[in-house]
């Protein structure tokens, strides 16, 4: 009898085993990201190009729960996350209403997260609003001395004055020029923009005087829409490389892919140095070697894996950007040209360097 019901009783047991699972954590995931610096759009009257380091960075679940925000330059390597969905946004500015010289960047990208698996979202950022830029020519502001220009959207308007070289940025859609002149408003013109897209219009009153609006030429200048000229973001379209070439720059988060190329120009951030002695992470603070530094996408990173190590030869350019003379070069932004090689210092290197451009 005793046999019996110990036989009746394996099947519960076995069952009251596997409830032991029921509370198990699944297995999870590593989510990763990084900023492709390269963007189909750069206007070139930005005053500024921006710094991926302080774009704000978003990563959220499927139910909305903020997992990260913040800068980021500021944001961990990775994240473990449960499987799943999650959005990646980044943005380089938060921008609600028109103004002057706001250009705004950024991407969002959905991804599927699954248990025992690593996912990199690479960021592509590009133009997210639209702007207009204004050139009036001499003859109207003698035909229109008191008329004042302004340029619009649905939910605000913006004067330009005729000293303003400043491009206008707005969000998407229909933006109209209007000339404000004798106690009464005239749209002149309206131009649905899409994003990317930067308007550049000439104004003019050639036939001099101002007795009908009719005088006024509008001229779209088409060579002024940039929306196809490509840059690296915080690249040499500022005017301010040496070298004039620092717009085709490898990202250091993408420089092992292209191990072996020569006579490229790189970037990132400079993150700290004494590479033969740091282990696993780089050493951030009191460096004691001249001969080397690193760099990295962002200037939070420390892990020596994910670094570019930068040989520096000796002479003028190991005098300039060695971390033990200058410490304070920590987290700037740097392009160097030279050789990538596949292995220095246990991680991707950089060699034979014969130009740097500090931003």
């Amino acid at each position: 009898m005793r046999i019996k019901k110990m036989t009746a009783l394996l099947p519960l047991l076995a069952a009251l085993g596997a409830c032991d699972d029921f509370g198990a954590a699944p297995e999870q995931g590593e989510l990763k990201w990084t900023v492709d610096g390269r963007t189909d759009v750069f206007t070139k009257a930005s005053a500024e190009i921006p710094d991926t380091n302080d774009f704000i960075l978003k990563i959220t679940d499927a139910k909305g729960k903020a997992l990260y925000e913040g800068a980021y330059g500021q944001s961990p390597e990775s994240l473990l996350v449960d499987p799943g969905n999650y959005t990646v946004s980044i943005q380089s500015l938060t921008f609600t209403a028109p103004a002057f010289a706001r250009p705004q960047y950024g991407d969002e990208q959905v991804v599927v997260v699954k248990g025992g698996s690593s996912v990199t979202v690479k960021l592509n950022c590009t133009l997210l609003n639209a702007g207009i830029r204004l050139k009036i020519a001499p003859d109207f502001l003698t035909s229109y001395p008191d008329g004042v220009l302004y340029v619009k959207s649905s939910d605000a308007r913006l004067m330009y004055s005729y000293s303003e070289k400043r491009i206008a940025y707005f969000k998407p859609g229909a933006v109209s020029l209007v000339l404000y002149d004798n106690g009464k408003d005239e749209t002149l013109l309206t131009r649905t923009l899409a994003a990317q897209e930067i308007l550049t219009l000439n104004i003019s009153a050639p036939g001099g005087g101002k007795a009908t609006s009719s005088a006024i030429q509008v001229a779209v200048d088409t060579t002024k829409n940039w929306q196809s000229e490509s840059y690296v973001i915080g690249g040499g379209n500022s005017g301010s490389n040496t070298g004039g070439e620092t717009g085709d720059a490898i990202s250091a988060s993408e420089a092992g892919n292209h191990a072996g190329e020569n006579d490229v120009w790189v970037y990132g951030y400079i993150v700290g140095g004494d590479l033969t002695t740091s282990g696993t992470t780089v050493k951030t603070s009191s460096v004691t070697k001249n001969t080397h530094l690193a760099i990295a996408a962002r200037a939070s990173v420390t892990a020596k894996a994910s670094c570019v190590a930068v040989e520096l030869p000796k002479g003028d350019l190991r005098d300039a950007l060695n971390l033990v003379d200058h410490p304070d070069l920590i987290g700037t932004r740097i392009y160097l040209h030279g050789n990538i090689v596949a292995s220095y210092f246990g991680t991707t290197g950089f060699k034979n360097v014969s130009e740097y451009v500090l931003k």
